[in-house]
Protein backbone atom coordinates (compact mmCIF):
# COMPACT_ATOMS: atom_id res chain seq x y z
CA UNK A 1 0.00 0.00 0.00
CA UNK A 2 1.04 3.32 -1.34
CA UNK A 3 1.89 5.77 1.80
CA UNK A 4 1.10 9.21 1.52
CA UNK A 5 4.27 11.95 1.68
CA UNK A 6 4.15 15.16 3.65
CA UNK A 7 3.87 17.34 0.78
CA UNK A 8 0.73 15.76 -0.31
CA UNK A 9 -0.60 16.35 2.87
CA UNK A 10 0.14 19.99 2.58
CA UNK A 11 -1.35 20.20 -0.30
CA UNK A 12 -4.88 18.38 0.88
CA UNK A 13 -5.30 21.07 3.69
CA UNK A 14 -7.24 23.08 1.30
CA UNK A 15 -9.96 21.07 1.51
CA UNK A 16 -10.32 21.32 5.35
CA UNK A 17 -12.33 24.86 6.58
CA UNK A 18 -10.71 27.75 5.51
CA UNK A 19 -7.28 25.75 4.68
CA UNK A 20 -6.96 25.08 8.45
CA UNK A 21 -5.54 21.59 9.41
CA UNK A 22 -7.55 19.29 11.54
CA UNK A 23 -5.46 19.14 13.93
CA UNK A 24 -4.70 22.83 14.69
CA UNK A 25 -6.20 25.11 17.05
CA UNK A 26 -7.61 28.50 15.92
CA UNK A 27 -6.82 31.63 17.31
CA UNK A 28 -9.70 32.56 19.97
CA UNK A 29 -11.69 29.42 19.32
CA UNK A 30 -12.51 26.37 22.13
CA UNK A 31 -10.04 23.10 21.79
CA UNK A 32 -12.65 21.71 19.53
CA UNK A 33 -10.92 20.73 16.57
CA UNK A 34 -12.12 21.16 13.10
CA UNK A 35 -12.91 18.37 11.18
CA UNK A 36 -14.67 18.68 8.60
CA UNK A 37 -13.98 15.44 6.13
CA UNK A 38 -14.27 14.91 2.17
CA UNK A 39 -17.97 13.08 1.71
CA UNK A 40 -16.47 10.15 -0.90
CA UNK A 41 -19.49 8.40 -2.89
CA UNK A 42 -19.80 4.51 -2.47
CA UNK A 43 -17.92 3.03 -5.17
CA UNK A 44 -19.93 1.28 -7.70
CA UNK A 45 -18.21 -2.36 -8.34
CA UNK A 46 -18.87 -4.25 -11.55
CA UNK A 47 -21.53 -6.39 -10.03
CA UNK A 48 -23.57 -3.25 -8.12
CA UNK A 49 -26.61 -3.76 -10.29
CA UNK A 50 -26.45 -7.28 -10.14
CA UNK A 51 -25.99 -7.33 -6.21
CA UNK A 52 -28.84 -5.00 -5.73
CA UNK A 53 -31.26 -7.28 -8.10
CA UNK A 54 -30.12 -10.48 -6.67
CA UNK A 55 -30.88 -9.23 -3.04
CA UNK A 56 -34.17 -7.74 -3.79
CA UNK A 57 -35.27 -11.51 -5.54
CA UNK A 58 -34.13 -12.90 -2.44
CA UNK A 59 -36.46 -10.47 -0.68
CA UNK A 60 -39.31 -11.10 -2.06
CA UNK A 61 -42.88 -11.14 -0.86
CA UNK A 62 -43.39 -14.13 1.03
CA UNK A 63 -40.52 -15.72 0.41
CA UNK A 64 -37.39 -17.04 2.89
CA UNK A 65 -34.04 -18.72 3.02
CA UNK A 66 -33.63 -22.70 3.25
CA UNK A 67 -30.62 -22.85 5.13
CA UNK A 68 -28.77 -26.08 4.49
CA UNK A 69 -25.14 -25.49 5.11
CA UNK A 70 -24.72 -27.40 7.84
CA UNK A 71 -20.76 -28.90 7.78
CA UNK A 72 -20.22 -32.01 7.06
CA UNK A 73 -19.45 -32.71 11.08
CA UNK A 74 -23.07 -31.06 11.85
CA UNK A 75 -25.00 -32.81 9.02
CA UNK A 76 -23.40 -35.91 10.28
CA UNK A 77 -25.05 -35.36 14.04
CA UNK A 78 -28.83 -34.58 11.94
CA UNK A 79 -27.84 -38.04 10.59
CA UNK A 80 -27.25 -39.75 13.26
CA UNK A 81 -30.25 -38.86 15.07
CA UNK A 82 -32.42 -40.92 12.58
CA UNK A 83 -29.41 -43.95 12.83
CA UNK A 84 -27.67 -43.02 9.18
CA UNK A 85 -23.84 -43.17 8.90
CA UNK A 86 -22.26 -39.77 8.11
CA UNK A 87 -21.25 -40.68 4.44
CA UNK A 88 -21.54 -38.65 1.60
CA UNK A 89 -24.12 -40.41 -0.44
CA UNK A 90 -26.13 -40.14 2.96
CA UNK A 91 -25.88 -36.25 2.98
CA UNK A 92 -26.62 -35.79 -1.19
CA UNK A 93 -30.16 -38.36 -0.71
CA UNK A 94 -31.12 -35.75 2.25
CA UNK A 95 -30.22 -32.56 0.44
CA UNK A 96 -32.20 -34.01 -2.60
CA UNK A 97 -34.88 -34.51 -0.87
CA UNK A 98 -34.98 -30.93 0.31
CA UNK A 99 -34.21 -29.19 -2.93
CA UNK A 100 -36.24 -31.71 -5.27
CA UNK A 101 -39.40 -30.94 -2.86
CA UNK A 102 -42.19 -29.70 -5.49
CA UNK A 103 -43.50 -25.82 -5.17
CA UNK A 104 -40.47 -25.33 -2.95
CA UNK A 105 -39.81 -22.14 -5.28
CA UNK A 106 -43.25 -20.52 -4.06
CA UNK A 107 -42.11 -20.16 -0.40
CA UNK A 108 -38.67 -20.37 -0.84
CA UNK A 109 -36.14 -17.33 -2.58
CA UNK A 110 -32.91 -18.50 -1.49
CA UNK A 111 -30.63 -21.46 -0.76
CA UNK A 112 -27.64 -21.07 1.61
CA UNK A 113 -25.63 -24.66 0.59
CA UNK A 114 -22.36 -26.35 2.47
CA UNK A 115 -19.43 -26.35 -0.54
CA UNK A 116 -19.94 -30.09 -0.83
CA UNK A 117 -23.87 -29.51 -2.21
CA UNK A 118 -23.01 -26.60 -4.31
CA UNK A 119 -20.73 -28.88 -6.40
CA UNK A 120 -23.18 -32.10 -6.28
CA UNK A 121 -25.75 -33.53 -8.38
CA UNK A 122 -28.83 -35.58 -8.23
CA UNK A 123 -29.07 -39.41 -8.70
CA UNK A 124 -29.95 -38.61 -12.13
CA UNK A 125 -27.14 -36.53 -13.00
CA UNK A 126 -28.73 -32.67 -12.60
CA UNK A 127 -26.58 -29.61 -10.82
CA UNK A 128 -28.26 -29.08 -7.80
CA UNK A 129 -27.42 -25.60 -8.25
CA UNK A 130 -29.81 -26.25 -11.68
CA UNK A 131 -32.61 -28.17 -9.31
CA UNK A 132 -32.79 -24.35 -7.62
CA UNK A 133 -32.99 -22.48 -10.81
CA UNK A 134 -35.78 -24.40 -12.05
CA UNK A 135 -37.64 -23.78 -9.10
CA UNK A 136 -36.25 -19.85 -9.04
CA UNK A 137 -34.73 -19.97 -5.98
CA UNK A 138 -31.31 -18.15 -5.81
CA UNK A 139 -28.50 -20.76 -4.84
CA UNK A 140 -25.87 -19.42 -2.01
CA UNK A 141 -22.99 -20.44 -0.22
CA UNK A 142 -21.50 -21.01 3.00
CA UNK A 143 -17.94 -19.32 3.12
CA UNK A 144 -16.70 -18.87 6.75
CA UNK A 145 -14.44 -21.58 7.73
CA UNK A 146 -15.78 -21.84 11.35
CA UNK A 147 -15.01 -20.41 14.65
CA UNK A 148 -11.96 -20.71 16.85
CA UNK A 149 -10.79 -19.32 20.29
CA UNK A 150 -9.81 -15.68 19.99
CA UNK A 151 -6.68 -15.57 22.33
CA UNK A 152 -6.88 -12.30 24.86
CA UNK A 153 -10.68 -12.49 25.18
CA UNK A 154 -13.14 -14.04 27.67
CA UNK A 155 -13.12 -17.50 26.41
CA UNK A 156 -14.69 -15.95 22.82
CA UNK A 157 -14.15 -17.21 19.40
CA UNK A 158 -13.75 -15.99 16.15
CA UNK A 159 -14.50 -16.60 12.46
CA UNK A 160 -12.05 -17.73 10.37
CA UNK A 161 -11.82 -18.09 6.27
CA UNK A 162 -10.51 -14.36 4.81
CA UNK A 163 -7.52 -15.97 3.80
CA UNK A 164 -8.18 -16.90 -0.20
CA UNK A 165 -11.84 -16.05 0.37
CA UNK A 166 -11.57 -13.56 -2.90
CA UNK A 167 -10.43 -16.52 -5.20
CA UNK A 168 -13.02 -19.33 -3.65
CA UNK A 169 -15.69 -16.56 -3.85
CA UNK A 170 -15.03 -16.35 -7.81
CA UNK A 171 -15.01 -19.93 -8.01
CA UNK A 172 -18.16 -20.10 -6.31
CA UNK A 173 -19.82 -17.51 -8.61
CA UNK A 174 -19.06 -19.59 -11.29
CA UNK A 175 -20.71 -22.42 -10.11
CA UNK A 176 -23.65 -20.76 -10.02
CA UNK A 177 -24.07 -19.39 -6.01
CA UNK A 178 -25.42 -15.58 -5.67
CA UNK A 179 -25.22 -14.90 -2.33
CA UNK A 180 -22.73 -16.08 0.38
CA UNK A 181 -23.25 -16.63 4.05
CA UNK A 182 -20.22 -15.78 7.03
CA UNK A 183 -21.60 -16.96 10.70
CA UNK A 184 -19.87 -14.97 13.79
CA UNK A 185 -21.09 -15.06 17.18
CA UNK A 186 -21.42 -13.48 19.89
CA UNK A 187 -22.10 -14.64 23.88
CA UNK A 188 -23.80 -12.35 26.23
CA UNK A 189 -22.77 -14.91 29.02
CA UNK A 190 -19.02 -14.30 28.11
CA UNK A 191 -19.14 -10.52 28.17
CA UNK A 192 -18.98 -9.96 25.37
CA UNK A 193 -15.63 -8.07 25.33
CA UNK A 194 -15.30 -5.11 23.00
CA UNK A 195 -12.66 -6.98 21.30
CA UNK A 196 -14.55 -10.23 20.50
CA UNK A 197 -17.60 -7.70 19.00
CA UNK A 198 -15.08 -5.55 17.51
CA UNK A 199 -12.80 -8.75 15.66
CA UNK A 200 -17.17 -10.26 14.70
CA UNK A 201 -17.70 -6.49 12.98
CA UNK A 202 -14.84 -6.31 11.07
CA UNK A 203 -14.40 -9.95 9.88
CA UNK A 204 -17.76 -9.60 9.08
CA UNK A 205 -17.43 -6.39 7.17
CA UNK A 206 -13.98 -7.34 5.42
CA UNK A 207 -16.23 -10.64 4.13
CA UNK A 208 -18.80 -7.98 2.81
CA UNK A 209 -16.75 -6.50 1.13
CA UNK A 210 -14.72 -9.37 -0.30
CA UNK A 211 -18.19 -11.16 -1.70
CA UNK A 212 -19.52 -7.91 -3.14
CA UNK A 213 -16.79 -7.27 -5.22
CA UNK A 214 -16.63 -11.28 -6.57
CA UNK A 215 -21.20 -10.95 -7.42
CA UNK A 216 -22.19 -12.35 -4.54
CA UNK A 217 -24.73 -10.72 -2.44
CA UNK A 218 -23.39 -11.01 1.28
CA UNK A 219 -25.46 -12.41 4.21
CA UNK A 220 -24.42 -10.84 7.16
CA UNK A 221 -24.80 -12.58 10.52
CA UNK A 222 -23.07 -12.08 13.99
CA UNK A 223 -25.36 -14.25 15.76
CA UNK A 224 -26.08 -13.49 19.36
CA UNK A 225 -26.43 -16.86 21.04
CA UNK A 226 -29.29 -17.86 23.44
CA UNK A 227 -27.14 -19.19 25.92
CA UNK A 228 -27.70 -17.72 29.49
CA UNK A 229 -30.32 -16.51 31.62
CA UNK A 230 -29.98 -12.82 31.10
CA UNK A 231 -33.45 -10.65 30.34
CA UNK A 232 -34.40 -9.75 27.26
CA UNK A 233 -33.47 -6.04 27.94
CA UNK A 234 -29.66 -7.14 28.49
CA UNK A 235 -30.19 -8.96 25.10
CA UNK A 236 -31.50 -5.80 23.49
CA UNK A 237 -28.50 -3.84 24.89
CA UNK A 238 -25.48 -5.96 23.18
CA UNK A 239 -27.89 -6.64 20.11
CA UNK A 240 -27.60 -2.51 19.48
CA UNK A 241 -24.01 -2.79 20.53
CA UNK A 242 -22.86 -5.43 18.32
CA UNK A 243 -24.81 -3.50 15.00
CA UNK A 244 -23.77 -0.40 15.71
CA UNK A 245 -20.15 -2.03 15.21
CA UNK A 246 -21.25 -3.85 12.69
CA UNK A 247 -22.44 -0.89 10.52
CA UNK A 248 -19.49 1.09 11.36
CA UNK A 249 -16.98 -0.87 9.87
CA UNK A 250 -19.21 -2.07 6.56
CA UNK A 251 -19.38 1.87 5.48
CA UNK A 252 -15.80 1.97 6.56
CA UNK A 253 -15.46 -1.10 4.14
CA UNK A 254 -17.59 0.51 1.27
CA UNK A 255 -19.54 -1.84 1.06
CA UNK A 256 -23.09 -1.05 -0.56
CA UNK A 257 -26.01 -1.26 2.07
CA UNK A 258 -28.43 -2.23 -1.22
CA UNK A 259 -26.55 -5.10 -2.04
CA UNK A 260 -26.37 -7.02 1.57
CA UNK A 261 -28.72 -9.30 3.66
CA UNK A 262 -28.87 -9.61 7.27
CA UNK A 263 -29.38 -12.95 9.25
CA UNK A 264 -30.05 -11.41 12.88
CA UNK A 265 -30.51 -13.09 15.99
CA UNK A 266 -34.15 -12.30 17.54
CA UNK A 267 -34.28 -9.78 20.62
CA UNK A 268 -35.22 -12.77 22.99
CA UNK A 269 -34.50 -13.70 27.18
CA UNK A 270 -31.75 -15.83 27.51
CA UNK A 271 -32.82 -19.44 27.25
CA UNK A 272 -32.32 -20.17 30.94
CA UNK A 273 -34.27 -17.04 31.80
CA UNK A 274 -36.93 -17.72 33.99
CA UNK A 275 -39.61 -15.74 32.42
CA UNK A 276 -40.28 -16.57 28.88
CA UNK A 277 -41.27 -13.98 26.25
CA UNK A 278 -44.48 -13.40 23.97
CA UNK A 279 -44.18 -13.32 20.60
CA UNK A 280 -45.53 -9.51 21.11
CA UNK A 281 -42.79 -9.14 23.59
CA UNK A 282 -40.18 -10.75 21.37
CA UNK A 283 -41.35 -8.40 18.56
CA UNK A 284 -41.25 -5.17 19.96
CA UNK A 285 -37.81 -5.53 21.42
CA UNK A 286 -36.33 -6.66 18.39
CA UNK A 287 -38.37 -4.27 15.71
CA UNK A 288 -36.94 -1.59 18.15
CA UNK A 289 -33.45 -2.59 17.89
CA UNK A 290 -33.46 -2.90 14.19
CA UNK A 291 -35.00 0.48 13.77
CA UNK A 292 -32.62 1.81 15.86
CA UNK A 293 -29.26 -0.10 13.85
CA UNK A 294 -30.18 -0.50 10.23
CA UNK A 295 -30.68 1.68 7.82
CA UNK A 296 -33.49 1.86 5.12
CA UNK A 297 -31.25 0.96 2.27
CA UNK A 298 -30.95 -2.68 3.63
CA UNK A 299 -33.58 -4.60 1.32
CA UNK A 300 -34.33 -7.87 4.12
CA UNK A 301 -33.61 -8.89 7.09
CA UNK A 302 -33.55 -12.59 7.58
CA UNK A 303 -34.16 -14.06 10.76
CA UNK A 304 -32.00 -17.06 12.01
CA UNK A 305 -34.02 -19.53 14.49
CA UNK A 306 -30.90 -20.26 16.77
CA UNK A 307 -32.87 -23.29 18.02
CA UNK A 308 -36.47 -22.00 18.66
CA UNK A 309 -39.27 -24.50 18.29
CA UNK A 310 -40.72 -24.76 14.59
CA UNK A 311 -44.05 -22.95 15.59
CA UNK A 312 -41.93 -20.75 18.51
CA UNK A 313 -39.66 -19.49 15.12
CA UNK A 314 -42.91 -19.06 12.73
CA UNK A 315 -44.82 -16.72 15.54
CA UNK A 316 -42.51 -15.13 16.19
CA UNK A 317 -41.70 -14.02 12.79
CA UNK A 318 -45.39 -13.13 12.41
CA UNK A 319 -45.67 -10.96 14.87
CA UNK A 320 -43.19 -8.48 13.64
CA UNK A 321 -44.97 -8.32 10.54
CA UNK A 322 -48.43 -6.94 11.84
CA UNK A 323 -47.38 -3.59 10.33
CA UNK A 324 -45.49 -2.58 7.76
CA UNK A 325 -41.75 -2.03 8.05
CA UNK A 326 -39.07 -0.19 6.57
CA UNK A 327 -37.20 -3.72 5.37
CA UNK A 328 -38.66 -7.07 3.79
CA UNK A 329 -38.59 -9.10 7.36
CA UNK A 330 -38.07 -12.53 6.94
CA UNK A 331 -36.69 -15.69 7.80
CA UNK A 332 -33.34 -18.27 7.05
CA UNK A 333 -33.84 -21.47 8.81
CA UNK A 334 -32.02 -24.78 9.18
CA UNK A 335 -33.64 -26.77 11.69
CA UNK A 336 -36.89 -24.74 12.50
CA UNK A 337 -37.49 -25.87 8.65
CA UNK A 338 -36.12 -29.24 8.66
CA UNK A 339 -36.67 -30.70 12.34
CA UNK A 340 -39.92 -32.40 11.43
CA UNK A 341 -38.78 -33.68 7.43
CA UNK A 342 -35.68 -35.05 9.22
CA UNK A 343 -37.75 -37.46 11.42
CA UNK A 344 -40.49 -38.14 8.62
CA UNK A 345 -37.58 -38.97 6.33
CA UNK A 346 -35.88 -41.66 9.06
CA UNK A 347 -33.82 -42.74 5.74
CA UNK A 348 -35.95 -44.46 4.19
CA UNK A 349 -36.85 -44.06 0.31
CA UNK A 350 -40.52 -44.80 1.17
CA UNK A 351 -40.61 -41.68 3.31
CA UNK A 352 -39.66 -39.43 0.56
CA UNK A 353 -43.11 -37.56 -0.57
CA UNK A 354 -43.68 -37.65 2.84
CA UNK A 355 -40.72 -35.48 4.35
CA UNK A 356 -41.13 -32.89 1.58
CA UNK A 357 -44.97 -32.49 1.96
CA UNK A 358 -43.28 -31.78 5.86
CA UNK A 359 -40.68 -29.29 4.10
CA UNK A 360 -43.43 -27.17 2.03
CA UNK A 361 -46.25 -27.33 5.77
CA UNK A 362 -43.28 -25.61 7.00
CA UNK A 363 -42.49 -23.38 4.48
CA UNK A 364 -45.73 -22.09 3.89
CA UNK A 365 -46.13 -21.31 7.49
CA UNK A 366 -42.98 -18.94 7.55
CA UNK A 367 -44.08 -17.81 4.08
CA UNK A 368 -47.82 -16.91 5.78
CA UNK A 369 -45.98 -15.30 8.58
CA UNK A 370 -43.88 -13.43 6.77
CA UNK A 371 -47.04 -12.01 4.91
CA UNK A 372 -48.61 -11.39 8.74
CA UNK A 373 -51.13 -14.08 7.91
CA UNK A 374 -49.84 -17.02 10.19
CA UNK A 375 -51.89 -19.14 12.06
CA UNK A 376 -50.80 -21.35 14.83
CA UNK A 377 -54.15 -23.72 14.73
CA UNK A 378 -53.51 -27.17 14.08
CA UNK A 379 -49.72 -27.45 14.55
CA UNK A 380 -48.17 -30.96 15.35
CA UNK A 381 -46.70 -31.42 19.05
CA UNK A 382 -43.38 -31.79 16.87
CA UNK A 383 -43.06 -28.58 15.86
CA UNK A 384 -43.46 -26.99 19.10
CA UNK A 385 -40.55 -28.56 20.69
CA UNK A 386 -37.62 -26.59 21.44
CA UNK A 387 -33.97 -27.25 19.64
CA UNK A 388 -32.05 -25.26 21.70
CA UNK A 389 -29.07 -26.98 22.72
CA UNK A 390 -26.54 -25.03 24.82
CA UNK A 391 -22.51 -24.27 23.31
CA UNK A 392 -24.44 -25.11 19.97
CA UNK A 393 -21.92 -25.35 17.14
CA UNK A 394 -21.76 -25.65 13.44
Amino acid sequence: MACVSFAKLNALSSTWIGGQHPFSQRSGSSTRLATRRISLPIRAGAYTDELIKTAKTIASPGRGILAIDESNATCGKRLSSIGLDNTEPNRQAYRQLLLTTPGLGEYISGSILFEETLYQSTTDGKKFVDVLHDQKIVPGIKVDKGLVPLPGSNNESWCQGLDGLSSRSAEYYKQGARFAKWRTVVSIPCGPSALAVKEAAWGLARYAAISQDNGLVPIVEPEILLDGDHPIERTLEVAEKVWAEVFYYLAENNVIFEGILLKPSMVTPGAEHKEKASPEIIAKYTLTMLKRRVPPAVPGIMFLSGGQSEVEATLNLHAMNQSPNPWHVSFSYARALQNTVLKTWQGRPENVEAAQKALLVRAKANSLAQLGKYSAEGESEEAKKGMFVKGYTY
